[in-house]
């Protein structure tokens, strides 16, 4: 099951590095990861989306409980909560699917952020998903790049 841990940690050089080799050391696989400062420019929010079972996210939430500059581990994934992702991808058009790209884009509710003659650039946020249902259907006009950015989560309330 995928899961999406958020840990709150010292905002120092060096932070991301050990989280990311305990979890090499351990032989967990991160299938996404997103770090940014907080409210309070003291720590880092490092937000990993995981695929595992109980029993394997219990132990990673151990594991980063004992790193030193560790203040808080969160499961997201059992309770209520908001997650999203960002895409920019470039489209391959021509003057005859150009408005449909423009189409699914304004139905995916994606904003147009470059034109150029042969290509469309995009903007997108959303839940998995939503990403995935939005590449799938531009696949066919062709992507000429892509960049996806990790999953990052709150809870709600």
């Amino acid at each position: 099951m995928r899961h999406i841990i958020s840990v709150i940690v010292d905002n120092k050089p060096g932070e991301l590095v050990r989280i990311a080799g305990l979890f090499s050391r351990r032989g967990f696989n991160i299938d996404s990861l997103a770090v940014g400062e907080t409210e309070n420019s003291a720590f880092s929010r490092i937000t990993l989306v995981v695929t595992g079972d109980d029993q394997v996210i219990e132990q990673i939430s151990k594991q980063l409980y004992k790193l030193i500059d560790t203040y808080k581990v969160v499961d997201l994934t059992p309770l209520n909560h908001i997650d999203r992702e960002m895409l920019l991808v470039k489209v391959s058009v021509t003057p005859t699917t150009r408005s449909e790209v423009i189409e699914i884009a304004n139905v995916f509710r994606a904003k147009i952020i470059d034109v150029g003659d042969k290509s469309l650039v995009t903007e997108i946020t959303g839940d998995s998903d939503k990403i995935e249902g939005f590449i799938s259907l531009l696949r066919r006009f062709g992507i000429m790049e892509m960049v996806r950015t990790g999953t990052v989560g709150i809870a709600r309330g």
